[in-house]
């Protein structure tokens, strides 16, 4: 029988030590042993030893081993859930101590995808630097729809998330704080043939030549959408790609046309200008920019101070009136 509340108080927390609760999440993460053992720099026995100990103290079995790896049973599931949670407030604790012996100190992991690292995170980073030059700030790249990039959150591998998601968000688990909203917009390089038309239809743009998205990426999902809510095929690509970088070369080299969210044209014009939006309505709802942390846990001093700045330069990314 798995140990009560009143086992754990009278025995079980005076024994369950914080080291082979890291072991025993160091090796779910890895999915094996030997991984483990590695990571942690320590003998493979000494993981199995750690996990043995855990097992027998709270009296149920948390790992099941087979030629795959390892794979946490129900029972290790909650304490790994748990312990993820034990050890992200020991670090917010560690965090508060830091700020409060050096309110200018501090790290924060941000979880964000290209192009709002392109448009926002320079200027938050740089506001950083003239009111907190000791912050330090960590990102994590991210690619998929935010729907599976939460996870990190959840995990504790990111303290908050910038991203793109759908309102009213179905997790319960979420705050969300919507910065702005931007739409999509079909772009071109500033000497392309396309900008001298005045007047144009997608229906136009058919068999033009696309730089597009990969189709499982949410661009690339919303491009779709767009050609197919005009009743049109989706056009063939002549370059398919998620990098910007290499979306904004070719633009600027030949007459191609792509779609990218509005923050990206201010990215590529920042200097001056080299892209240019056509006016083409995609019919599309404009997709909110949200902040993302977890209910139900503190954030440290350090992350509340970089979402005040990332609230403070998303003002910035508001709509401007069209001239």
């Amino acid at each position: 029988m798995p140990i009560s509340i009143e086992h754990w108080e009278a025995r079980i927390g005076r024994r369950l030590r914080l080291r082979d609760l890291h072991v025993l999440l160091t090796a779910v993460q890895c999915g094996s042993m030997a991984k483990a053992a590695r990571r942690l720099a320590v003998s493979q026995p000494a993981i199995s030893k750690a996990i043995a100990d855990l097992e027998h103290t709270l009296e149920v079995r948390l790992l099941d081993r087979g030629p795959q790896g390892i794979e946490p049973t129900v029972y290790g599931s909650a304490l790994v859930r748990r312990g993820l949670a034990v050890f992200d407030e020991l670090r917010q604790a560690v965090g508060e101590i830091e700020f409060i012996a050096n309110p200018t100190a501090g790290e924060v992991r941000i979880g964000c995808n290209e192009s709002l690292s392109a448009a926002l995170l320079p200027a938050v980073i740089e506001r950083l630097s003239v009111q907190h030059s000791g912050v330090t700030v960590q990102l994590s790249q991210m690619s998929r729809p935010i729907t599976l990039e939460i996870q990190q959150l959840r995990e504790r591998n990111v303290d908050l998330i910038i991203g793109r998601g759908i309102f009213p968000i179905p997790e319960d688990d979420l705050n969300a704080e919507v910065l702005f909203e931007e739409p999509l917009l079909v772009v071109v390089g500033a000497q392309s043939s396309w900008v001298r038309r005045r007047k144009l239809e997608l229906a136009e743009l058919v068999d033009a030549k696309w730089i597009l998205y990969p189709p499982n990426e949410p661009p690339g999902l919303l491009v779709e959408q767009a050609f197919r809510l005009h009743g049109l095929a989706v056009p063939r690509s002549s370059v398919t790609t998620s990098s910007f970088q290499l979306r904004h070369a070719l633009l600027m080299t030949s007459d191609y046309l792509t779609v990218v969210p509005e923050c990206m044209l201010r990215v590529f014009n920042a200097k001056h200008l080299t892209v240019k939006s056509l006016p083409i309505d995609l019919g599309l709802q404009r997709r909110p920019v949200a902040v993302f942390t977890l209910k139900n846990r503190t954030l440290n001093p350090v992350a509340q101070i970089v979402i005040k700045c990332v609230r403070a330069v998303a003002t910035t990314m508001l709509p401007q009136p069209r001239r």
